[in-house]
């Protein structure tokens, strides 16, 4: 009984040590799980021109074949939170991955639309599992004082996979035919199936909240800190107590505690992915339709996301030191202005490009940090429900920005208008954070959620 009372808060252990070799790696795997998910998201608009020509199909035949894949990631995304928080990040972020990797390589051998459309939503349901697993993950082993940037360095992956998409369509369909770009889809995800099964440890936040893991959460603290002794402790996690009161995971997330801000979450989340969604879908044609020649509007259209890994670093590092919520709804009131300066912009090309890549480089940094703050938001328990029913609440509004987009088109809307239009989304993101962050710091801790308030974990 000499160690036996001596209790480690695990979360607090992570924040105090510098942010180890062994962290490093799980941000490499993490986001190299990210960029698969934004390889294979992609896949089949990389491939469409040339279904079109093999298969003697028009492109809106297409339509389904393009949706199925959105379908798969809201429903994976919803259904895959309430599993980890029962069974674990790492066994849900294994088999997501291997299921997405598998059903893309299966989609390669599709004979028909009709099939390919099938594949793809499978192949979508593990996209949607995978991405709010990593990011709960990686969030459990950042320190606090880093953790909104290190979550946002993780989903850099995803820009880098559409990337790298790309370039490896642009050579494996000369040689191998539409099939390579979903057979590399999917021999990627199983070959680092076998990477994170060997190198990816499980939450230690989760194993607390299991209890009865403290040989194994030892072994992983030692690799975070290896001069740390831990002979004869018993790990707690302030948080995980706090919250450990027999409630689900969904329960937890619809509580009345938790229950506003998850709303604003998804409203915000929503009107982000309506934003992104639409000007990605749509900016080639708004350009067309203003005159630009189909080469200078894909080259204005390319500027969009080029600034995205810069900005998702810049608002993680500003969102580590002050109130998370605040700087992204910051963030979305520049997204309104942003757009409205872009629609009056139109006659001047190199400050009509300069803005574009600009508001690419806000819209994508506020849209990606949402995730961040979504994990510093609910305790252990409810982490990666919380998380992975944003992220499915999000992909409605991804539709919804195409759908709107399209009915835009339809009636005639001009680039001009069609930009003011979407400083409404934005402005309505920031006031729900904002409302948000505000009723967070006005409530009181209890005292048996010191450990998991909300106002701490919105801010500092």
């Amino acid at each position: 009984m000499k160690n036996a009372e001596r209790s480690v808060d695990v979360q607090a252990f992570i924040d105090s040590q510098r942010f180890s070799p062994f962290q490093w790696a799980i941000l490499v795997l993490c986001f190299l799980v990210v960029a698969a998910d934004g390889f294979d998201t992609a896949a089949v608009g990389f491939i469409a021109p040339s279904l079109v020509l093999e298969w003697g199909v028009t492109r809106a035949s297409l339509g389904p074949v393009m949706s199925a894949a959105l379908v798969g990631l809201g429903i994976g995304a919803v259904a895959a939170g309430p599993c980890a928080d029962r069974v674990g990040r790492k066994t849900v972020l294994v088999l997501s991955v291997f299921f997405f990797g598998a059903w893309s390589f299966a989609a390669a051998h599709a004979s028909s639309i009709e099939s390919l459309t099938v594949l793809r939503f499978f192949t979508g349901l593990g996209l949607g599992a995978a991405m709010p697993n990593a990011v709960t993950l990686m969030s459990e082993y950042a320190p606090a004082r880093i953790r909104a940037v290190v979550v946002n360095a993780m989903f850099c992956g995803f820009s880098c996979g559409l990337a790298i998409g790309g370039v490896a369509s642009a050579w494996l369909i000369p040689h191998f035919g539409w099939p390579g770009v979903l057979v590399a889809g999917g021999v990627g995800p199983i070959v680092l199936t076998v990477l994170l099964i060997l190198l990816l440890p499980e939450s230690v936040q989760f194993m607390v909240a299991r209890q009865g893991a403290d040989a194994r959460i030892a072994r992983i603290l030692r690799r975070i800190a290896p001069l740390g002794r831990f002979d004869g402790c018993r790990f707690v996690s302030a948080e995980s107590q706090a919250s450990r009161k027999g409630q689900s995971a969904p329960g937890l997330v619809l509580s009345s505690r938790y229950r506003f801000g998850t709303l604003m979450l998804w409203l915000a989340y929503f009107m982000g992915l309506l934003i992104y969604y639409l000007l990605t879908n749509w900016l080639p044609t708004l350009f067309r339709d203003t005159g630009f020649t189909g080469q200078n509007a894909a080259l204005m259209t390319s500027l969009f996301p080029l600034g995205g890994v810069l900005g998702n670093l810049c608002v993680g590092w500003v969102m580590d030191r002050f109130n998370g919520g605040r700087v992204i709804a910051f963030t979305y009131v520049l997204v309104a202005a942003l757009v409205l300066l872009v629609g009056r912009g139109v006659g001047h090309q190199i400050w009509l490009g300069a803005l574009i890549f600009v508001t690419g480089t806000v819209v994508t940094s506020a849209v990606t940090s949402m995730s961040a703050l979504a994990a510093s938001f609910y305790p252990t328990r409810g982490r990666a429900t919380g998380v992975a029913w944003m992220l499915g609440v999000g992909r409605i509004g991804g539709v919804a920005g195409a759908l709107v987009g399209a009915a835009l088109m339809s009636m005639g809307w001009q680039f001009g208008a069609v930009f003011g239009l979407l400083a409404v989304p934005a402005l309505i993101a920031a006031l729900g954070l904002y409302v948000m962050t505000k009723r967070a710091m006005r409530e009181e801790p209890t005292q048996d959620e010191a450990g998991a308030t909300v106002a701490a974990q919105l801010g500092h």
